[in-house]
């Protein structure tokens, strides 16, 4: 086991919020203290001795407090290794300190820069210090422990309760794991600050991480890393998969870009049924009607307030997870008698700008797809004009291609979406799934309207839809042969509109 006793421990923080339980546990295992300005001033607070890092090191902090603990006698205390007779030998002849425990913090760069800082209080923020530290200490975990942050507070806490001064290689070895994701995260926010949007080098931080049961498959291993909790509150249910995990960063998107009362139903991260009304319980109503088959299983969000008479029709369906601002009460006593059911309270929105996914050998980025189009950005390229109930519908229906695996087309009607094809090799394949769907579930698509991910490439797929019954298109347009397009519309009666702006989603 390797067992080491703490004898001496250097302190300096920033943040002192529960130190004195640490400092005063340690004080009666007999362990001495050495520590700057104000942590030494806070350790005293306690009745208890402690050393300044001046009195060690002969020098004052100096340049403003740049430099407080960078000296030889606080980091050849760290460093020495215990083993080997060579370095004993050196901090004997220099009169160096042996220092068993590091218990520091860093400044709050990414606080400082979420502020809105200007760049010379940003730049102060940047610790070095701390983070040599934290270094030093936990590259020599053989004999030293390293606490790097307030979240090692309670592991520190439980072995002193459990075995007084004294931790194991295996618990040294799991601090220094813990204070080298401090300091990498730490410098990847300082480079990420100095790098703006240059692309220059790919450093993406994450420190809180999740093991989930499993992959996308049983056989594969998944983790999350990310604060879900700081984006939702979940009321109830059961633990939150991988393919839960999809479905719902899909849905949240997707509702991100309404504005009416919406309630959509997702599967295997694609809308099987979505729809817009006055009221919650007309949303919902409508949006199972889109596919009542794919529905089950599925995820379910909203952008409004669940009450009970929404609630008890939502009841009659099996779902996995459901998605809201919040629930009246009545709602979640209908909801709840599902245990399993997991049920979130979407809290903030605060989504990534931009998206990422390992590929090959590397690391593949993109800006996010977060443009939604308004009837301005909309250009008629057809002899007929749509109507405004057409322009809405054309809207509506664009919002729900662009969150559609491509290639994909959608069919809509009075706000309601009325089918999808997804994820077909050819277009022509997705609109003729989406007509048939439509019919299987006894919709009328005469006067409905199509959207579609990217142009089309052949007037097929307007001839196909015109015999449907469509009488509206929207699309980006963008092809050579757009003309052949918008010479079919015209030809049966249709009315077109380009965006200019291409959704594939893979």
């Amino acid at each position: 086991m390797n067992k080491k006793r703490i004898k001496k421990a250097l302190v300096s923080v920033y943040h002192k919020d529960k130190l004195d339980i640490i400092i005063q546990k340690l004080h009666a295992e007999g362990v001495e203290f050495i520590s700057t300005g104000g942590t030494q001033t806070f350790i005293e607070s306690l009745n208890i001795p402690c050393r300044a890092v001046e009195d060690l090191t002969g020098y004052p902090s100096i340049l403003g407090g740049r430099v407080k603990t960078l000296h030889p006698k606080v980091f050849g205390g760290i460093l020495t290794r215990r083993a080997l007779d060579a370095d004993q030998q050196q901090i004997e002849a220099y009169d160096i300190p042996e220092i068993d425990l590091v218990i520091v913090d860093l400044y709050p760069f990414e606080a400082t820069v979420a502020a809105g800082a200007d760049e010379a209080d940003i730049i102060e923020k940047i610790d070095i210090g701390g983070i040599s530290l934290i270094r030093a200490a936990a590259k020599n975990f053989s004999d030293v422990v390293i606490v790097a942050s307030q979240n090692q507070y309670e592991p520190l806490l439980n072995i002193l309760d459990e075995s007084g001064a004294e931790t194991t290689l295996e618990e040294r070895r799991w601090f220094a794991r813990e204070a080298f994701a401090v300091s990498s995260a730490y410098d990847s926010a300082i480079f990420n600050y100095f790098d703006q949007e240059d692309e220059s080098h790919f450093r993406c931080s994450e420190n809180d991480s999740k093991v989930l049961r499993y992959g996308e498959n049983p056989h594969q291993k998944g983790v999350f890393f990310g604060k879900f909790e700081a984006m939702f509150e979940q009321l109830q249910g059961k633990e939150i998969s991988y393919n839960n995990l999809l479905d719902i960063d899909a849905a949240v998107n997707l509702i991100n870009d309404f504005e009416d009362i919406t309630f959509a139903i997702l599967k295997h991260n694609n809308a099987c049924g979505i729809a817009s009304r006055p009221s919650l319980l007309e949303a919902w109503k409508d949006a199972l009607a889109g596919d009542p088959v794919s529905a089950f299983g599925g995820v379910l969000i909203t952008n409004a307030v669940v009450d009970k008479a929404t609630a008890a029709e939502i009841h009659k369906l099996f779902f996995e997870v459901i998605i809201a601002p919040d629930y009246d009460f009545e709602a979640l006593e209908i909801l709840s008698q599902k245990q399993n059911r997991i049920i979130l309270i979407l809290k903030e929105n605060k989504l990534r700008t931009r998206q990422f996914r390992s590929l090959l050998n590397g690391v593949l980025m993109q800006d996010k797809d977060t443009g939604v189009e308004t009837e301005n950005d909309l250009k008629v390229v057809t002899a007929k004009t749509p109507s405004q109930q057409e322009i809405d519908d054309l809207l509506f229906a664009n919002k729900i291609v662009k969150h559609t695996k491509s290639n994909a087309i959608v069919l809509a009607k009075n706000k309601q979406m009325c089918s999808s094809g997804v994820g077909q090799t050819s277009r022509v394949d997705a609109l003729k799934q989406a007509i048939a769907k439509a019919a299987d579930f006894g919709f009328d698509l005469n006067g409905a309207v199509m959207a579609s991910d990217a142009f089309f490439p052949f007037p097929d797929c307007v001839e196909i839809a015109a015999k449907a019954g469509v009488s509206a298109v929207i699309q980006p347009g963008g092809s050579i042969k757009d003309q052949d397009s918008v010479h079919s519309c015209d030809t049966n009666g249709l009315s077109m509109v380009t965006t200019g702006i291409r959704h594939f989603k893979h």
